[in-house]
């Protein structure tokens, strides 16, 4: 596979969602889980032999199906430790895990709740503090190989987590807290280890907070973080793997109804707007 593989999108039509590649639509038969059940090796190939010449339309949805399963690692970057240990009751926590062996992974959403580019996130209503966070999403296969990679958008929920890390879930796991798209761009690992990510958050059509990181101030290699995924947990067809946050905004910060979120990383570009109600 090349630097800069083939690239995959799932759209609404009037027949239910369906997949493309570059473009063009695959066979409406086709499915992500059966293509991450095989090799790295041989994805390319068999997406070229898929391919029709039909050229795709209709609106984006998340790039992933219903039976996938979204997970997320936490404190990966040096300025998440430092904005955890700043929010939290219980700082060395955070601390001790962005040094430890062992990272930081927890479950974040099963396919079917994920939201895709243009659609709505949320935030929690019993929650004063929620924030977006952009992360690199790994394509991982049934076999644990890294495919590729997608934008993702950790919504958090940080007041609920600062005031105890056990709960975690219910800060991290609700309706609309979890963002992937647009689509998902085929490539080796190695391509993504300096990726520019950037954050940019609109209110009422102001900027009210830009920030940006490279994928190379993560502390831990992808190869690493996948490992730990698929040590004692199987995907039969696939997974996808949030990789932690570089960008945190100021404190004082916290997303409002109405308000956006866009995410670039690389060339792919995720866009939300929060729901207002």
């Amino acid at each position: 596979m090349s630097d800069r593989g083939r690239y995959l999108t799932r759209h609404h039509t009037t027949a239910g969602p369906r997949w493309a590649v570059d473009g063009r639509w695959l066979p409406a038969a086709f499915r992500l889980e059966l293509l991450l059940q095989q090799p790295v090796a041989s994805i390319d190939a068999l997406l070229a032999a898929l391919a029709t010449e039909v050229v795709a339309e209709g609106p984006l949805l998340a790039p992933v199906e219903p039976g996938h399963e979204v997970w997320a690692c936490g404190v990966t970057y040096l300025r998440s430790r430092e904005a955890r240990e700043a929010e939290s009751t219980v700082r060395d926590v955070y601390a001790r895990v962005y040094d430890a062996e062992r990272p930081e992974l927890f479950f974040k959403s099963v396919g079917s709740r994920v939201v895709g580019h243009g659609g709505e996130i949320r935030v929690r209503d019993d929650s004063t503090w929620n924030v977006p966070e952009p992360e690199l999403t790994l394509v991982v296969t049934a076999g644990g190989e890294i495919a590729g990679y997608t934008v993702g958008n950790d919504v958090s929920s940080r007041d609920i987590e600062g005031e105890n890390p056990l709960y975690l879930p219910q800060a991290k796991v609700y309706d609309g807290a979890c963002a992937v798209g647009p689509g998902i761009q085929l490539c080796p690992a190695a391509s993504m280890r300096d990726l520019p990510i950037r954050l940019h958050l609109s209110r009422d059509g102001a900027t009210v907070f830009e920030g940006e990181t490279r994928t190379s101030q993560i502390k831990r290699p992808f190869e690493e973080l996948v490992a730990y995924l698929c040590r004692e947990s199987s995907f039969s067809g696939g997974a996808f793997l949030m990789t932690g946050t570089g960008i945190i905004p100021p404190m004082a910060f916290s997303l409002q109804r109405g308000d956006t979120a866009r995410i670039t990383i690389g060339d792919l570009t995720l866009e939300n707007r929060t729901a207002m109600a």
